[in-house]
């Protein structure tokens, strides 16, 4: 198994890439290939597979023919999608309005991928979930914070792009955080909603994200790592994302002193 490939179960892999901002800092990027209980696959996010991991996920999906659907759920990351595609020209291609706009010559389905009718078709192997109180496609560009996070309760594991972050330092940083943890995207404060209503909006989809995914035991983050079950030595996740929305609380409540 290549390195770039995690085995996170026996039907979920998460694909490790590297994705530099101004072609230097590499922060890192992902995709996951699930099999779904159908027998078939599904890719979580885009990015060109080369090399050893291409020919290994060519050998676990039939040359690539049983990958029946691509969802890109973050709005942002948009860079590989024509890329995924040509390699899995078969598979159906959803994303958000935002894919579409920057890809309009691709053949998007007509659902998007924020659609609760999409959700309904892949209900028997995954459940969806979307930050309420925030803007999914913020108008500011630098503002990443939401996306369409993704559960796979057969493997307890939890995809997601920004929103939520596992922050697990290189050895030669450790200094600056020690300790590894979960935590919301930086952004939050700039994705809330301007309205009343907008910051308990937010804790509310958070707390029933921490109640009705409480047994994952997976994360597979973006531009940061992975946590396994296998590996956490720590805190649950659920206690875990308990602890980050503590954290945000002050935002929360400034958000909220200022629109109500």
């Amino acid at each position: 198994m290549s390195k770039n490939i995690i085995q996170v179960s026996d039907d979920f892999w998460n694909i490790r890439g590297s994705f530099r901002v101004g072609g230097v800092i590499n922060i890192g990027t992902h995709c996951s290939l699930i099999r779904r209980s159908n027998g078939k696959f599904v890719l979580l996010d885009s990015y060109p597979l080369r090399g050893a991991v291409k020919r290994q996920v060519f050998e676990a999906t039939n040359n690539g023919n049983d990958v029946e659907a691509v969802l890109n759920v973050h709005p942002f990351h948009t860079v590989h999608v024509a890329t995924t595609h040509k390699q899995f020209p078969n598979a159906k291609l959803y994303g958000t309005q935002r894919h579409r706009e920057r890809a309009p010559s691709l053949p998007w389905e007509d659902l998007l991928v924020e659609d609760e009718a999409l959700h309904k078709i892949f209900k028997n192997d995954f459940e969806f979930s979307i930050p309420r109180g925030v803007d999914f496609i913020s108008a500011n560009e630098s503002v990443h914070f939401s996306s369409v996070m993704v559960y796979h309760p057969a493997s307890k594991t939890i995809h997601v792009d920004d929103t939520i972050m596992y922050l697990k330092l290189p050895l030669h940083m450790r200094a600056l955080a020690p300790i590894p943890r979960i935590a919301f995207h930086p952004t939050l404060a700039m994705a809330l909603e301007k309205r009343s209503g907008a910051a308990a909006d937010f804790r509310t989809w958070a707390e029933e994200i921490i109640d009705d995914w409480g047994d994952a035991e997976n994360l597979c983050t973006a531009h940061t790592a992975t946590l396994l079950g296998r590996d956490n030595h720590g805190r649950s996740i659920k206690d875990r994302l308990s602890a980050a929305l503590k954290k945000v609380s002050g935002k929360l409540r400034s958000h909220q002193r200022r629109y109500g």
